[in-house]
């Protein structure tokens, strides 16, 4: 399995959405793939971006054994860290991360 990303520096992921931006035409739409500094998952140590057709087929699988949910529909390398998942399960997962409340800062 490899991880392709995982904790990331406010300033990287500041520097991730201005080039997310500049590839996607508009803050909106960039939105969809790269959260602010503030409210990624990343910059908090919580999640990590996972190589692999393997990887990711094997953490569908059993990732929330170890609280490892998939929380984003377009987003199949974007792992996040959801302790209560051992016992629950993985939450439903939003359609992008514009969806994601968590986002809405």
């Amino acid at each position: 399995m490899g991880v392709n990303s995982g904790w990331r520096s406010r300033a990287y992921q500041e520097r991730l959405l201005h080039e997310a931006v500049a590839e996607h035409g508009s803050r909106e739409e960039a939105a969809r793939w790269v959260a602010t500094p503030d409210t990624s998952p990343h910059v908090r140590g919580q999640a990590v971006d996972v190589g692999g057709a393997g990887a990711r087929s094997w953490l569908a699988a059993h990732g929330a054994s170890y609280g490892l949910c998939r929380i984003y529909d377009n987003e199949p390398w974007h792992y996040e860290l959801r302790p209560a998942a051992v016992r629950r399960g993985c939450p439903q997962r939003y359609a992008d991360p514009t969806h994601d409340p968590r986002t809405r800062r």
